[in-house]
């Protein structure tokens, strides 16, 4: 699978999970919570692997091309970092947060309008682009190693942390070794809780 098409599966994936938060009604607090989280997993590892492999594999073309649609490559990559960093923070906030808190339908509304906002861009007009600009075979080879990637990306948002290489790669390998270890750690107290049967 090239990079491209991994990248719109990833999209339609979040999509199905933002659809299914929007048919919850407001009492279904632990499912909403539950989706969230699975939100939260799924934008971090897009996002890490999109800024550690991605976006600046697509940008350096575009600066190496010359050419205008080289150029509005490269300034639309600049543009995802700034939207992946708006919906980072909002991630982060809303894994802070319950969801009986009054604010947390509007801020996952806003993290969905957000993450819709940014699909469109990327999908209709950043997309296209980068299939005139790089051959097939490194959009292939630039798949491979974005799935073996999302393996040992970060699981959640590190707002603080670099978005361009090399500080993202390095931060992001010392985040992804303590978000796993997190991980885990809320799966056995989540287990625990669980009435026995």
């Amino acid at each position: 699978m090239d990079a491209i098409a991994l990248l719109t599966r990833d999209h339609r994936e979040v999509k199905q999970l933002f659809a299914q938060f929007e048919k919850l009604t407001e009492r279904a607090a632990k499912s909403k919570e539950k989706l969230v989280l699975k939100m939260i997993r799924e934008l971090a590892i897009h996002s890490a692997v999109e800024e550690m492999l991605f976006y600046p594999a697509v940008r350096s073309a575009g600066l190496k091309a010359g050419t205008r649609v080289g150029e509005q490559v490269a300034d639309s990559i600049l543009e995802s970092l700034e939207e992946h960093h708006i919906v980072k923070w909002t991630l982060s906030e809303l894994e802070k947060m319950d969801a009986d808190d009054e604010r947390f339908d509007a801020k996952v509304k806003v993290l969905i309008e957000s993450v819709k906002h940014h699909v469109e861009e990327e999908e209709g007009e950043l997309f296209p682009k980068v299939r005139k600009l790089l051959e097939p075979q490194m959009l292939a080879e630039l798949g491979v190693r974005m799935e073996k990637a999302k393996k040992l990306a970060p699981t959640r948002p590190h707002p603080r942390a670099p978005d361009m290489p090399p500080g993202n790669i390095v931060a992001g390998s010392v985040a992804a070794i303590m978000d796993r270890g997190k991980d885990l750690m809320r799966d056995v107290l989540t287990r625990e809780k669980r009435p026995q049967a």
